[in-house]
């Protein structure tokens, strides 16, 4: 009989116990954490105000189908805006790689784009280019606020992607393009076919934490007069003199962002347990 066998069956029952107390300790004072809020705030002296205003069932019942509906027009923004930002994103950030002094304008010129992009806040730049470009009359040029909604996404969400990407290239080690390169490679070959394939499975998880805020940015061309899902619930608001839509408007979202978001972080988490048990050989 091996002697390890009764202390094993008791570190694994008190291991066992150690769970089942950590879980009991979680769900009770989660209980107690969020009952307390929730008695504050049901006893509060403007809570019914409050419930009238926000929490209106049947006011709610008759909004969350029109703004379901409404939703589509941000799923069209989030779908073409991605693959526009993907692509122009990786461009700029491959742009400002490039070595070699020849190549600074484009270098240069990809910087400044970036850096411009990112100070500006995106509902100005929604702003200047949803409500000038269309005023400047040019013949050919769209005047429809969903093409310059797209155009203003891209432009902005492209940005921070291109940054999302130079990081990930960035984080290939140099001997992977010198290898690529003494078999003949060109530095333009080494970064297509063996730095950005590897730099790009890296950042997906980053990248889809970029999405998750781009799909609900996509509610900011509102402003500019694209009838999506929150310009919508601004009408059902301004028809009712009742903020409940907002409320419906909020739990879209959420179904659609948490599992999203849940997502990404199990993403993370499998990369690190990747690298991890790559260092450990």
């Amino acid at each position: 009989m091996d002697p390890r066998g009764p202390r094993l069956v008791q570190r694994r029952r008190s291991e066992r116990e150690q769970l089942l107390r950590s879980i009991t300790i979680a769900v009770v004072s989660t209980i107690v954490v969020f009952g307390t809020l929730a008695w504050l705030i049901t006893n509060s002296p403007g809570w019914e105000a409050v419930q009238r205003s926000f929490l209106d069932r049947a006011i709610f019942e008759r909004t969350l189908p029109d703004v379901i509906g409404a939703f589509r027009v941000n799923v069209q923004l989030f779908l073409i805006a991605e693959v526009l930002i993907l692509a122009f994103g990786l461009l700029l950030a491959v742009l400002r790689s490039l070595p070699g002094p020849a190549l600074f304008p484009f270098r240069f010129i990809a910087t400044i784009y970036v850096d411009v992009f990112r100070a500006i806040p995106g509902l100005l730049i929604i702003y200047a280019l949803g409500f000038g470009a269309p005023g400047l009359a040019i013949v050919g040029l769209p005047v429809e606020p969903f093409f310059w909604a797209i155009v203003t996404l891209t432009l902005v969400y492209s940005a921070y992607v291109s940054e999302v990407f130079r990081a990930g290239i960035e984080s290939v080690h140099p001997s992977q393009e010198a290898a690529a390169r003494s078999l003949g490679l060109s530095h333009v070959q080494a970064l297509r076919h063996v730095v950005v394939p590897q730099a790009v499975r890296r950042v997906v998880p980053p990248l889809l934490n970029d999405f998750i805020g781009l799909q609900k940015d996509t509610v900011l061309v509102s402003f500019i007069g694209v009838v999506e899902i929150f310009r919508t619930a601004q009408i059902r608001q301004a028809a009712t003199f009742n903020f409940t839509p907002y409320i419906a408007v909020a739990l879209v979202f959420l179904v659609l962002t948490l599992p999203l978001a849940r997502f990404t972080d199990w993403l993370i988490a499998r990369e690190r347990r990747r690298q991890a048990a790559g260092g450990a050989r």
